[in-house]
Parts: C-alpha cells; sequence; structure tokens
C-alpha cells in the first residue's frame, strides 16, 4: 500500500488534503463519485503510511498536513481542476475541511488554493499560449499577403492606364 500511494504522489500534479470528520459514507462516495468523472482520486489513509509513502517525493514538504484524519484528493492532468473539484464540494458540504496541498511541487495553503482554483482549466491556458505564439506569425503572413496585393493592384492599374 505505501509503494502504490507513493507511485501515484510521484505522478500528481496536485494533491489536496482534507478532512473528512463529519462525513458519512454515502458523503464520501458522493465525493469520491464526482471526483473519478474527471479522472481524479480520493483516498483515506493512516497518517504513518501516507508519511512513510510521501518520503522522496514532492508531498514530503506537506508532512504537517498529515495529523487527525486525513483524506488526499490526488489529480495527475491538471491540478486547477482537482482545486475547483474539492472546493466544489466544499461549499456543497461545509463538513468537508480543507487543510491544504501540493501543487506542481509546491505546498500550499488553503487561501492559496483558492486562488488556483480561480485559474482558468489547462486546457483553456494552452488554448490562450497557443494564441499568443501564433499571433505575430500570422500577422507577418497578413502583411506580405497585403504586399503581394498592392503590387498586383498597382501593376493592373498601370496596364490600365497604358492601354
Amino acid at each position: 500500500m505505501v509503494s502504490e500511494l507513493q507511485t501515484k504522489f510521484q505522478k500528481a500534479k496536485g494533491v489536496v488534503f482534507t478532512d473528512y470528520r463529519g462525513l458519512n459514507v454515502e458523503e464520501i462516495t458522493g465525493l469520491r463519485n464526482s471526483l473519478r468523472s474527471a479522472a481524479l482520486e480520493y483516498k483515506v489513509v493512516k497518517n504513518t503510511l501516507a508519511r512513510i509513502a510521501a518520503e522522496g517525493t514532492p508531498v514530503s514538504a506537506a508532512k504537517d498536513n498529515f495529523t487527525g484524519p486525513v483524506g488526499i484528493a490526488i489529480g495527475y492532468d491538471d491540478p486547477v481542476l482537482l482545486v475547483k473539484k474539492i472546493l466544489e464540494f466544499n461549499k456543497i458540504n461545509e463538513k468537508l475541511q480543507i487543510k491544504g496541498g501540493v501543487i506542481e511541487g509546491g505546498v500550499c495553503s488553503v487561501d492559496s488554493l483558492k486562488k488556483i482554483s480561480e485559474l482558468p482549466s489547462r486546457d483553456i491556458q494552452l488554448s490562450v499560449l497557443a494564441g499568443t505564439l501564433q499571433a505575430p506569425a500570422s500577422k507577418f503572413a497578413r502583411l506580405l499577403n497585403a504586399t503581394v496585393v498592392r503590387f498586383a493592384y498597382a501593376m493592373e492599374a498601370l496596364k490600365q492606364k497604358k492601354s
């Protein structure tokens, strides 16, 4: 179990630590199902096992969060989506308390997680980046095309004038 958890910590782009006290089985199952639909995981683990599994991973910096009952939400692709899903469930059910997290190797407080949740998703950020990178090239192509078109019109006008 420790090696499996350590592998998950190594692969994870985002990990959010929660305190699930007060949630019943049905509510935790609802949380797991909502996370599973977005290819995310939620595990309840023993603190000692989590501390051992965190050794040598980016999660080791957040060992202080392994106190009391700890539920761990893990995301492998988009850490922003993970944080959004956890905070969305927290708004519906305030019994789930967020302790902190590790996003892209950096330890985050609850306030930082809330700020991260306001970011657009990874796909949208990549689209904006691609548009920004493509803009100069497409503008240059339009300018070159405009120069050629103007030259062609000038040649046509000269031809008309001579005839």
